[in-house]
C-alpha cells in the first residue's frame, strides 16, 4: 500500500525528549510531509519540529532529565505528563505514534497506546544490547516496529523476532563528508593565526550535565593555557538559556580564560576546531561525522553512577567507540574526569598525527549514510497502511 491509501490527512503523534531527538523528528516530519502535505503532527517536540508546524502539548525540556536519581526527583511531573498524553491520544487517536529515543518515558506510553489499538513505533533503539536486556520483551509488547540508527542493533532484534528496520542516521545525510575548517572559523568570527589551535568545550545540552562538567572543562582550559599560549576556546551552546548558565559559571570560576560562546551553531563550532572536549551522547556521533578528534567525558550523580556501574555491560559509552568496536577516542568517566587526564589527551590530539582516526570516522560516515529520513518515513507509512 502507498500513502494514497488513506482518504484523509493522517495524524502523526511524536514524542521526543531532547535536542538529538528533535533533529530526528524534524527530518522525519519533512519527509512525511512530502507524502502527506496536510498531515497533522502533535505530541512533544523541540524547536526544529515546531518550526515545521508541529504542535507541542508540553515543553520538550520537561523530559530532558538524565540519570536515575535525577529522574526520581521529577517523577511526579513526568508521570503527570505521560498520563496526560495517554488520555489525549486515547481520545484523539493518531494514525501512528512515534516515540523518538527517551525509552524510559516512551516505551510505557507506547505500551498503553498499543493496547488501545494505536500502531506504535520506537525510533532509536534503547541500549538493550548494553544493559537491562530483558527490556526486549517490553519493547515487543509496546511497539509494532523499532527503527534503529546503528547497524549492529538489528541483529539483536532479529534474534528476538522483534520487527526492526536499520535506517542509519539523519546526521550522516546532513553533515558533509568534508567539513571545511577555515570556512567555519570565518562564519563564527574566529581570528586564528597560523599555528594557533582551536579547542571546543562541549559540556552537553542538559542542565545537569552542564553543572557537573563545566568546572572540569574550565580548569582544563586553564591548565592548557599555562603550557600553550596558542590555543583558543569556542563553546557552542544549544540555547541562550544554556549559554547564560555557562557564562555565570565561567565568570565565577575562570574569568581569565577567554572563550568564544556561540548559540545554535554546534556543527560550525565543531568544524572550526582542532579537538573537542565533549560530553558523551549523540553529539559524539556528530563530532565523528564532522571528522574532528575528541576527548569524551561523562559524569552523573554519584548514586546514579553506582547503580549504572553494576547494570551496564559496555566496554565503552561513546558512539564512535561502539560503532568501531574498539577505543578510537579516549573516554573519561565519573572519577576519571580529572584535569591532568583531559589536558594530556587533548594535547595528544592537538599535536600528534590524527589521519588514522579521520579515516575511521569516514568509514563510520559511509556506514550510517542510509537516507535515514526517507527510510524511516517509508517504514512508518508501510506500517500505518498495513
Amino acid at each position: 500500500m502507498t500513502s494514497s491509501t488513506l482518504d484523509t490527512a493522517p495524524t502523526f503523534a511524536i514524542v521526543v525528549g531532547e535536542h538529538s531527538g528533535d533533529t530526528l523528528g524534524a527530518g522525519l516530519i519533512s519527509q512525511l510531509k512530502t507524502h502527506y502535505p496536510d498531515a497533522k503532527f502533535i505530541g512533544i517536540g523541540g524547536p526544529k519540529m515546531l518550526a515545521l508546524g508541529f504542535e507541542s502539548l508540553f515543553d520538550m525540556e520537561e523530559l530532558a532529565v538524565m540519570g536515575i536519581v535525577e529522574v526520581l526527583g521529577r517523577i511526579r511531573r513526568l508521570l503527570h505528563v505521560r498520563k496526560s498524553l495517554v488520555e489525549y491520544f486515547s481520545a484523539n487517536q493518531p494514525d501512528v505514534f512515534i516515540g523518538i529515543d527517551a525509552p524510559d518515558f516512551n516505551l510505557t506510553l507506547e505500551e498503553k497506546l498499543k493496547a488501545k489499538g494505536i500502531k506504535t513505533v520506537q525510533y532509536v533503539s534503547p541500549s538493550v544490547w548494553a544493559w537491562r536486556e530483558k527490556r526486549i520483551f517490553k519493547i515487543a509488547r509496546a511497539t509494532n516496529m523499532v527503527l534503529s540508527l546503528l547497524p549492529f542493533e538489528k541483529a539483536f532484534y532479529d534474534k528476538h523476532n522483534v520487527p526492526c528496520t536499520f535506517v542509519g542516521h539523519t546526521l550522516a545525510e546532513q553533515i558533509p563528508m568534508v567539513s571545511e575548517k577555515n570556512t567555519a572559523r570565518s562564519a563564527l568570527g574566529l581570528d586564528v593565526a597560523g599555528d594557533e589551535k582551536v579547542v571546543a568545550l562541549m559540556p552537553g545540552s542538559r542542565s545537569g550535565e552542564l553543572k557537573l562538567l563545566i568546572p572540569d572543562y574550565l580548569e582544563t582550559a586553564k591548565a592548557l593555557l599555562k603550557k600553550h599560549n596558542n590555543i583558543q576556546f569556542v563553546v557552542p551552546m544549544i540555547s541562550q538559556e544554556k549559554a547564560d548558565m555557562f557564562n555565570v559559571l565561567h565568570q565565577s570560576l575562570a574569568p581569565e580564560v577567554n572563550v568564544h560562546v556561540v548559540v545554535g551553531q554546534t556543527h560550525q563550532a565543531m568544524a572550526a576546531s582542532d579537538c573537542l572536549l565533549i560530553a558523551s551522547g549523540t553529539v559524539t556521533l556528530e563530532a565523528a561525522l564532522v571528522k574532528r578528534p575528541m576527548v569524551v567525558c561523562y559524569k552523573v550523580n554519584g548514586l546514579t553512577w553506582q547503580i549504572a556501574k553494576r547494570m551496564v555491560k559496555l566496554k565503552w559509552v561513546s558512539l564512535p567507540n561502539l560503532l568501531a568496536n574498539e577505543e578510537i577516542v579516549p573516554e573519561f568517566l565519573q572519577h576519571d574526569v580529572k584535569v591532568e587526564h583531559l589536558t594530556k589527551a587533548i594535547e595528544e590530539r592537538l599535536f600528534e598525527d590524527q589521519s588514522q582516526l579521520i579515516a575511521r570516522f569516514e568509514s563510520i560516515h559511509h556506514e550510517l549514510k542510509q537516507n535515514a529520513d526517507e527510510k524511516s518515513a517509508q517504514a512508518i507509512i508501510a506500517l500505518m497502511n498495513s
